[in-house]
């Protein structure tokens, strides 16, 4: 599926893979971290459904096709250097694939002057 030649004219290089943070629209907690290109992003606009690019597997993949733990994307914001993405969720069931609620679930300890 093509990419809106507008929005593709709001990125900064429209091959590249783009980061896209998913956070949960409701209570604003940071989900996950993924990656976008221009055909998984133009998914995501035209059906609702947070669809990215594995880098591991080389190919899309829906969020939630395969465990259950689907995001309803709420809203799509594109950062100022059009370079990276803002995905607002609604998240049915876990987004970790560790079964955690979040992907940033291991905290680290950080020393302050």
């Amino acid at each position: 599926m093509p990419l809106d030649p507008a929005v593709q004219s709001l990125l900064k290089d429209s091959s590249a893979l783009i980061p896209a943070i998913v956070q949960d629209a409701t209570s604003r907690e940071v989900l996950m971290l993924a990656y976008m290109n221009s055909e998984s992003l133009a998914l995501t606009l035209e059906t609702g459904m947070a669809t990215f690019w594995s880098r591991s597997r080389n190919e899309l993949w829906v969020k939630g096709a395969t465990s259950g733990h689907f995001q309803h994307v709420q809203s799509v914001a594109l950062d100022c250097d059009g370079d990276a993405l803002l995905v607002q969720v609604t998240q049915i069931g876990v987004a970790c694939h560790t079964g955690e609620s979040t992907c940033f679930h291991k905290p680290l300890a950080v020393t302050t002057p």
